[in-house]
């Protein structure tokens, strides 16, 4: 039987709370609950305070509804405090762009952490990179138009989707496009955990899709003439009750064609 002197099992208890520690700091990096890393900022804490300090309304050419932001706050379903709903009357049967919401500050390269839950089945949403590219919110749909796809760019790894009225997560690491003298030398890029599984890798993305209503240069060349110019992150409103939490966000400078990271 081994006995402890007092020394030795105190430095035995530190470093097994400094371990813990790490290995809950490690894990909370990805996955529902995950607070910012170093360096990272929240922009949604599910307050109608944060939502309206940070984000307003993006006015593309189908946008119909008005400032104060209609969406609501409601109560946390699964648990405490309040969330975001993406339910605005202006986008009642499906009207994207019509009522999305973007933040008042545009990114290039980042981290980002989304929370989402989806209410009801076949509620539809969607994250936006730079309000150019979509990450789908799409219960119910496995296809490349479903959830977790880049859209109409990758399969949906939707066997790590949690399902309706459980809180998901996207964590994603962004490279822009890059350019030189006005003229796209490198597609924007994407790397991505879904509910701590990783799901994309060095994902390049080529377009927008869905037109001029979807977002940034979605009219520009059928979406492909897409442009220098940084954009926010946006997130959808087809008039679905999609709930949505704990976004935050770390600016990034990634020179090399690389945005693959692990949790």
């Amino acid at each position: 039987m081994l006995i402890l002197q007092p020394r030795s099992a105190n430095l035995l208890l530190v470093a097994a709370v400094l371990f813990t520690t790490y290995t809950a700091s490690a894990r909370a990096e990805v996955g529902v609950g995950a607070g910012p890393i170093e360096g990272g900022n929240v922009i949604l804490d599910g307050s109608r305070e944060m939502l309206d300090q940070n984000w307003t309304y993006w006015e593309g050419p189908r946008f119909s509804s008005a400032l104060p932001i209609k969406w609501k706050v409601v109560s946390d379903p699964v648990d405490t405090g309040t969330v975001v709903m993406s339910d605005d009357p202006a986008a009642a049967g499906g009207k994207y762009g019509t009522a999305d919401v973007v933040t008042k500050k545009a990114y290039r390269d980042f981290r980002l952490h989304v929370e989402f839950l989806v209410v009801k089945p076949g509620g539809n949403s969607g994250v936006y990179l730079q309000n150019r590219y979509e990450i789908q919110i799409l219960d119910g749909d496995k296809t490349s138009h479903g959830m977790g796809a880049v859209i109409n760019e990758t399969p949906s790894p939707y066997h790590a989707y949690n399902g309706v009225g459980k809180w998901n997560a996207y964590d994603i690491t962004f490279r822009a496009a890059r350019f030189e003298n006005g003229s796209r030398t490198e597609p924007a890029m994407m790397s991505m955990y879904f509910n701590g599984i990783k799901v994309h890798s060095n994902q390049k993305i080529n377009q927008v899709w869905g037109g001029a209503n979807s977002g940034i240069d979605g009219g520009n060349n059928g979406g492909k003439g897409i442009t220098d110019t940084p954009g926010g992150i946006k997130l959808q409103c087809e008039g679905h009750e999609v709930l949505y939490r704990n976004i935050w966000i770390k600016e990034l400078d990634l020179t090399a064609a690389n945005t693959d990271f692990e949790k």
